[in-house]
Order: structure tokens, then sequence, then C-alpha cells
């Protein structure tokens, strides 16, 4: 089945989880798309699965805290940063509950982390205005960054290269084995002042960055050459809350969460507003993602909502 305006119009929620008692910060589906795991500011972590559509476990971190956890690439282990007490980043086996390694080093809240496509490499990027590249396999620093200001970064879907966002103006391109001779393309954008850029993702293709930011759109750009293809915007954002805004899988439509509750769908290529669905949440939509493998999408505010298409075009 292929993702059409018609398709991704048709979308409702098919199941809503409340498992937390405070807003979900983040969640991460599993590579195969079988789970999608959780972090909420209730220090909960919980893990889904998608198949059954079900809550599978709970477990908690509740003298850290829990944010922008990700998988790695063994199915039972996260890496997550801490919201409370200090700025380590910690690798935690669901398996037995246990830590298998911390990453201290950054000396404020980390903002940014993304997990490499293809190895045990990960970046993160903190208001201390660094980014660090990190092995799963050590606790050591592999290399930093310092910055002008606060960063989002990300890698590229082949893991060959990483886009850092700094200030909210310019866009960085760094190749990961020659980081330190500093970024070979730098896009500067426009300075908005009435918002910052709270992420940064490419598309699958790597042919797009989108970067999101805590006002009322998001921006569109070709990550070869830097241009803004496309602003998108018209939906509710007056608090500037952090809203997650994806790509599909197939690379041609980009999604967000509003704070009404609505989540709105562009096309990437001609622009275009194709959706507007209603996920009747309670809050703000902070997190949203679509499974890399099923056709299904996740949101979450508090509650977590699993999507499925009511057609099959």
């Amino acid at each position: 089945m292929k993702l059409t305006d018609n398709v991704l119009r048709s979308f409702r929620v098919a199941k809503v989880f409340r498992e937390n008692s405070d807003k979900i910060n983040c969640f991460d589906f599993s590579p195969n798309g079988e789970t999608v795991i959780s972090s909420s500011d209730d220090d909960s972590i919980v893990l889904y699965d998608c198949q059954e559509g079900k809550p599978k476990r709970t477990l908690y971190s509740k003298k850290y805290g829990v944010d922008l956890i990700r998988y790695t690439h063994a199915a039972n282990t996260v890496v997550y940063s801490s919201n409370k007490i200090d700025d380590t980043i910690r690798y935690l086996s669901l398996h037995d509950n246990k830590y298998i390694r911390y990453f201290p080093g950054h000396t404020k809240r980390v903002v940014a982390l993304s997990m490499s496509p293809v190895d045990d490499t990960f970046i993160s990027g903190s208001l201390d205005k660094t980014i660090r590249l990190w092995d799963l396999r050590s606790p050591n620093c592999q290399g930093l960054m310092h910055l002008q200001g606060k960063p989002v970064c990300s890698f590229d879907p082949e893991g060959l290269i990483f886009a850092a966002g700094v200030n909210s103006e310019m866009v960085k391109l760094y190749d990961l084995r020659s980081f330190d001779k500093g970024p070979f393309a730098t896009f500067k954008m426009q300075y908005d002042r009435t918002c910052e850029w709270t992420g940064l993702k490419f598309s699958n293709d790597g042919k797009l960055i989108l970067i999101s930011t805590n006002g009322s759109f998001i921006r569109l750009i070709d990550a070869f050459k830097g241009a803004v293809l496309h602003t998108f915007g018209g939906y509710n954002n007056s608090k500037a809350v952090t809203l997650e805004a994806s790509f599909t899988p197939d690379s041609q439509f980009i999604m967000i969460g509003s704070e009404d509750g609505k989540i709105h769908v562009w096309n990437g290529e001609s622009g275009m507003k194709v959706a507007v669905l209603d996920g009747k949440h309670t809050g703000p939509i902070t997190c949203l993602q679509f499974n890399p493998k099923f056709m299904t999408f996740a949101s979450a505010c508090s509650n977590m909502a699993f999507w499925l298409p009511t057609i099959d075009d």
C-alpha cells in the first residue's frame, strides 16, 4: 500500500493509551517497526507493541528523569538523556533494566540526540553549546565541537554525515570521518527572532532537511544546496511549545502536531497542505512519528495515540 493524499486524509486514531501522568517528551520506533518506546516527564519509560497495539512494560528513571529516548541497533537497548540531577547520557538494557554505560561530559541539558543509522556511533547536542560524538562501546567522548549557540543535530540516512543547526540561523554539514576539520557546507537562513529551532531531521532519501521550531512554522530545505524549498505554517503554537515534525518514510509528506490536538500534513514537493487530522489530544502534540515499516503513525501529548488508515486507496 502506497501513501497518497487520500490515504493520509483517511487516517484515524485506532487506539489511545493513557499510561502517563505527565507529557510524553519523546518516543522512538524500533528499526523493524514492531515496537515504540516513549520517555515522559513523569520519569517513566513505556514500551509498546505496535502489532498487538498494547503497552508491554513500564520502567522508571526516577532519580535522573528521562528524555530524548532512542533505540540503539540492538532491539532491547536504548540511550537517553537526563532531565534531572545531571547531564549524563545513559545506555540502558531493557531486558534486565540495568545501565550498560554512562556518557558524562555535557555540562548543561542535552537537547539533541541522534543515533547513527549504520553503527554504534551517536551524537548529542547540549545547551553548553557543544556537540559530542560518542561510541556505545566507550564512555569517553570520541569528538567534541564548540559552537556559537544552542545546537540541534542529526545523522543523515547513510550515517556518513551529520547536520548541525546552530543558533537558529545556520545549518552546518560535517563529514563524520573528518568533522574536526570543520563543516564542508554551511547554509545561512534568515534569522527569525520570534522563535528558535528545536529539531532537525533528514528525509529517508537524504535529499531534504526538515527544521522544526517552537514557533508556528517549520522549514523544508534542500540538503545539498541549502535552499529553503517550503515554509509550512497555519497550525497553532502560541505558547512556544516544542512540537516534533516528521517525514513520512517515503520522504513525500511532512507532518506536525499542534497545541490544539490536530495534525497538519503537507506534500513536500508541492508545498500544499493535504490533510488536517483531529487526534483529540488533551494537550499539545509534542511527539509525532511515522512507523518506519508499517502503515501507521503515533502521536503523543500525555496520552499516546496509534493511527491507522481507513481506506486502502
